[in-house]
């Protein structure tokens, strides 16, 4: 896919040939593998901060258009960029990466002040409302490697933190099926065009953004309402 059109074209063709109802599909697409509730926090993490800072995590987990909306409104979170990491190509295009050539994943870099929110507290949040980690290599309508589920830690903390919290879900039998979301450490994160950033929020009546990622945004609020900001961080 190159562009929204060609997004919403590839949402529509999975409506008309499949046998779900819209409803169906709105929780579907809110990727809602397991009720946010049912997602517990994790047992291994950081204590808050006792002074300001700042730290880098990097999430994968479908169109990021909806994992950077999502991650926008988390409080303790500066700012969310979409972009691409985990690839073998300098500064891919959006084409290039969607055609999954390059081993990139569209990806969310989330800058964080960790004396208001924990790592393991954004991890909950990727697990729980930004996405459905036990789809592999896709996302609700968008197929392919691009779209696969995973985090990019940034230190040597955030890695044993992600897999501890990965352990203790699959353990906890949180979801019905596998989790999928791989580990990886980051090697290089691209920043994603500009007309990528912020979209979910730039065009909130796009049919692709309405079925796909605003019911995120609204199990956020919802489910995980101690979490959720009404204002917008920076995607800057």
């Amino acid at each position: 896919m190159t562009n929204s059109v060609a997004k919403i074209a590839v949402f529509l063709l999975v409506a008309v040939v499949g046998t779900m109802t819209i409803a169906n599909r709105f929780s579907m697409s809110s990727a809602l593998a397991a009720a946010p509730s049912a997602v517990p926090a994790p047992v291994v993490d950081n204590a808050l901060a006792s002074k300001p800072g700042q730290e880098t995590a990097v999430f994968a987990g479908g169109c990021f258009w909806g994992i950077q909306a999502v991650f926008q409104h988390v409080k303790g979170v500066k700012s969310a960029v979409s972009g691409y990491a985990g690839g073998h190509v300098a500064s891919p295009s959006y084409e290039e990466v969607s055609s999954g050539a390059t081993g990139h994943a569209e990806s969310v870099r989330v800058v964080f002040d960790p004396s208001q929110v924990s790592y393991g507290t954004l991890l909950r949040v990727f697990f729980s409302v930004a996405h459905d980690p036990t789809q592999l290599n896709r996302q609700g309508p968008d197929v392919g490697t691009q779209y696969r589920s995973e985090i990019f830690y940034t230190n040597a903390s955030q890695e044993k933190i992600a897999k501890a919290y990965i352990d203790q879900l699959a353990k906890a039998k949180v979801y019905t099926r596998p989790i999928v979301t791989r580990v990886s450490r980051l090697n290089d994160f691209n920043v994603a065009e500009s007309y990528h950033q912020n979209y979910a929020n730039i065009h909130p009546n796009d049919p692709y953004i309405r079925f796909n990622d605003a019911p995120k945004v609204a199990a956020l609020k919802s489910d995980l309402s101690s979490l959720y900001k009404e204002e917008l961080s920076a995607w800057k």
